[in-house]
């Protein structure tokens, strides 16, 4: 049974999931007190999962503390509330739903603009007093102006489309998307000076990072057009609030609208909230019922379906494939994770490794087979615990380079995974494996010898010249400890042989001595997959 905890007063669509699978019990805490990373801290060591919101930080001390946590899980796109690089080195996955809120968030980027041009908030706050100051609130039109997009991710695509639709002209500037990824969107791709340059309105859409914070600043600023209008709806750090005030007070920058803020909520005595060209909204971008019920209800069944079936999806830690890539994958999943197991229990050194895909395995996500068999390799000669998220950090942190390469070359084998030792220069450095029929894993090559293995249980790895009377001692061997050889699988090359001998029960090391003594036997090493 597995014990998930739910914050931040998310939707209770998520419990009702979690709980209808039977086997997770959910404990709902919207105590804010429990927001305190210390509060979290100690309490979180009985929990397998973690869903949140943006109220809850999860820091290195709550990570440090949470001994059985397998899975955050954030209701919503961004996790700077969470301290992914110590979750990776944990082996926690964090996943996020970045899709539930994107509409939600979108509508109130093109709300805010719409309410700036109109100055909306000003005349309704006006009103309100019992004023009519119609001569002195006039707007702009925003049909012909152009809208600059910074970040053209999944919410910057949808503001694109809708200001399209107000008869905007829509340009954007991010280096990760290409120009025929921007013009299939009907968008002009542009330089980040150029968007400035042109810009009447900008609005952010760019992640935390240390490359975009305070990226709206007084040096960008002053690039921009005069009379530009700035909407925020990303990140709060992203603006540099007093470089906007200043700007605004200039008359360079004719109206701002936040929905973020560096703290939040914010300073009451912050000199830009008394600007009555600036509006506000307190982070309501996903703050619709349809958006919280969107988030609750994908991150409940992600969390579900990674701690029920070890299904990783929207991981930002790890590489994400859907369902169905996964089902191909899972069997070639398991025969990476065995050939890292098998070269790291009879070579027992540390080398870089290269791991090359060939055939139809090539055409898949491959990344998540490379995490696989890195587990392999490091769970073989480390006490650490090692799993698919924190295996490449381990890797690292032993001085281990990782190379993956895809081949078109099928050497024979409708697909292959090779699994090779750089600069391995005794004994065995590279091994082969394939899939027979799209479910039967198989070790097709063990150094320079082809053979024909299953991975399975516990096997004694022969190398021997290739004389007569080696199977029959070394069954006699087994045979006179009691021990039931379940496969022998044989492989030849010139006068060299390796065997591969599956038994039903492990072997001792008074056993394993035994057969080395054998004729015509070069080394023995026994392992278990």
């Amino acid at each position: 049974m597995y014990k998930v905890m739910i914050r931040d007063n998310m939707s209770p669509v998520a419990k009702d999931i979690l709980e209808a699978t039977g086997k997770i019990e959910v404990v709902v805490d919207n105590d804010k007190a429990t927001s305190d990373p210390k509060v979290l801290s100690q309490i979180i060591n009985e929990f397998h999962g973690l869903a949140i919101r943006s109220g809850t930080r999860v820091t290195e001390q709550v990570l440090k503390n949470a001994g059985q946590l397998k899975v955050v899980g954030r209701a919503g796109i961004g996790v700077d509330n969470i301290d992914v690089q110590t979750a990776t080195k944990k082996g926690i996955v964090v996943m996020n739903a970045p899709g539930g809120n994107t509409v939600t968030t979108a509508e109130h980027t093109i709300s805010l603009m719409l309410a700036l041009a109109r100055n909306i908030p000003q005349g309704t706050a006006s009103l309100r007093e019992g004023k009519w100051e119609k001569k002195k609130l006039p707007g702009v039109e925003i049909t012909g102006k152009t809208l600059g997009i910074i970040g053209l991710g999944h919410i910057g695509r949808v503001v694109a489309d809708r200001a399209k639709g107000l008869k905007m002209k829509v340009i954007a500037a991010d280096p990760y998307v290409s120009k025929e990824a921007a013009k299939s969107l009907e968008v002009e791709l542009v330089a980040l000076e150029n968007l400035l340059a042109r810009s009447d309105f900008i609005t952010l859409h760019v992640p935390r990072l240390k490359e975009t914070a305070n990226m709206i600043d007084a040096a960008t600023i002053n690039k921009m057009k005069p009379g530009v209008r700035i909407i925020n709806c990303s990140r709060g750090e992203i603006v540099q609030l007093d470089d906007l005030y200043q700007a605004i007070l200039s008359g360079h920058v004719a109206g701002a609208a936040l929905d973020v803020f560096p703290q939040e909520p914010p300073d009451p005595s912050l000199p830009i909230l008394q600007q009555p060209n600036v509006i506000f909204t307190p982070h309501l971008g996903a703050s619709t019922g349809e958006a919280q019920l969107k988030v609750a209800n994908i991150i409940s069944h992600q969390i579900a379906a990674y701690l029920l079936d070890g299904i990783i999806t929207n991981a930002v830690n790890f590489p994400s494939v859907s369902m169905e890539i996964m089902d191909q994958l899972r069997p070639h999943l398991d025969l990476a994770e065995k050939m890292g197991s098998l070269m790291g229990q009879l070579v027992r050194k540390v080398h870089d490794i290269t791991i090359s895909y060939s055939g139809s395995v090539s055409r898949l996500d491959t990344r998540p087979l490379t995490h696989a068999a890195l587990k392999g390799l490091l769970g073989s000669f480390t006490d650490k615990p090692v799993n698919y998220v924190n295996a490449p950090s381990l890797a690292q942190s032993k001085g281990i380079h990782v190379r993956e390469t895809i081949s078109r070359t099928t050497y024979d084998f409708t697909s292959l995974i090779r699994v090779r030792l750089e600069d391995h220069k005794e004994g065995i450095d590279e091994i082969w494996g394939t899939i027979y029929e799209k479910k039967y894993p198989r070790l097709v090559r063990i150094g320079e010898i082809y053979l024909d293995a299953i991975p399975e249980g516990w096997m004694i790895v022969i190398n021997n010249f290739d004389k007569p009377g080696v199977i029959g001692n070394v069954g006699t061997t087994l045979g006179r400890h009691n021990i039931n050889i379940g496969r022998f699988q044989l492989g030849r090359r010139g006068e060299r042989a390796l065997c591969l001998v599956n038994i039903d029960t492990p072997a001792d090391e008074k056993v394993i001595e035994e057969i080395k003594r054998l004729p015509n036997i070069i080394s023995v090493r026994q392992v278990h997959l």
